[in-house]
């Protein structure tokens, strides 16, 4: 079986854990609804202080910057705690255990020691990086790019180990970055599996609403409404099968079982590391 053909059994099971238990979504939901809300309160007295009465925005630009600051790290403890949630749920299936919505949180809350100073660190990365997009030109955006993506892959396995080891941010990203040396094929490929099957499922979506919007009128508007939904859920699906498989890899990683999952597709995931220096010191064979 490929790299490609695996990582895409490897989707499958995920959904089946999620279909076998649905309310897992329900993580994801409140975490975008919470997101939302955040956002509004944040972005509202920015914007009132920007507009400062007379539109002067230097006098008001460092406290503008503090009040920006505050709320992405707002925004990212809201996105890690739900994860979080989300992780605790999932291994808790795993575990041929139940575990309710209203416990799952209850455990990420007991993490908030370890989970509020990797929200600092996640929104820190994520402040500088755009602001070498925003600022470098074509280059600066190339760099950030290319910067972002090797940040999100190093520490796929980052919430996992937060939730179940207890350690501090730092100790995680070198202990995620540790498992990414044996999972870095999987984890890319996987989660692009994930992605490209949300996007196909998107632009399906978009067949039934031609005829809405050929009708015109209040019957388009209720077409894109319709749409608009059904994008919701599937990002709502996606970031559930995310958590899913994440807890699964870490699982595996570090010997626990997995049921749902094959054993062989998983452990070809863990494939031994080629000699010479590629991309992250990779070979780029590492994915034959």
């Amino acid at each position: 079986m490929s790299r490609f053909e695996n990582s895409l059994a490897l989707a499958k099971c995920s959904w089946q854990v999620l279909r076998d238990d649905k309310k897992l979504t329900l993580l994801p939901l409140f975490s975008l609804i919470s997101t939302v809300v955040l956002a509004a309160a944040v972005l509202l007295p920015i914007g009132v202080i920007v507009r400062n009465g007379t539109g002067d925005f230097g006098a008001s630009q460092p406290l503008v910057w503090i009040l920006g600051f505050a709320g992405a790290v707002a925004l990212s403890y809201v996105v890690v705690f739900f994860n979080a949630a989300l992780v605790y749920a999932a291994n808790s299936r795993f575990r041929g255990e139940t575990m309710s919505i209203g416990d799952a949180m209850r455990a990420a809350h007991e993490r908030a020691h370890v989970l509020l100073p990797w929200a600092v660190v996640s929104a820190t990365v994520s402040v500088v990086l755009r602001g070498i997009e925003q600022r470098g030109g074509i280059a600066g955006r190339i760099i950030g790019s290319i910067a972002g993506l090797a940040w999100t892959v190093v520490t796929f396995l980052v919430l996992p180990v937060l939730v179940f080891e207890g350690i501090g941010p730092f100790a995680a990203v070198k202990r995620s970055s540790q498992l990414f040396k044996h999972t870095w094929g999987e984890n890319l490929m996987t989660n692009a599996g994930i992605g490209i099957v949300g996007m196909v499922a998107m632009l399906v979506g978009l067949v039934p609403l031609v005829p809405f919007v050929l009708v015109g009128g209040p019957v388009a508007v209720l077409g894109v409404v319709l749409f608009v939904g059904w994008c919701i859920a599937v990002m709502l699906v996606t970031s559930a099968l995310t958590g899913i498989f994440q807890t699964a890899l870490y699982r595996f990683a570090t010997g626990a079982p997995v049921p749902g999952f094959d054993e062989a597709q998983l452990r070809n995931s863990f494939g031994p590391r080629r000699r010479g220096n590629g991309f992250f010191g990779f070979n780029g064979n590492s994915f034959d």
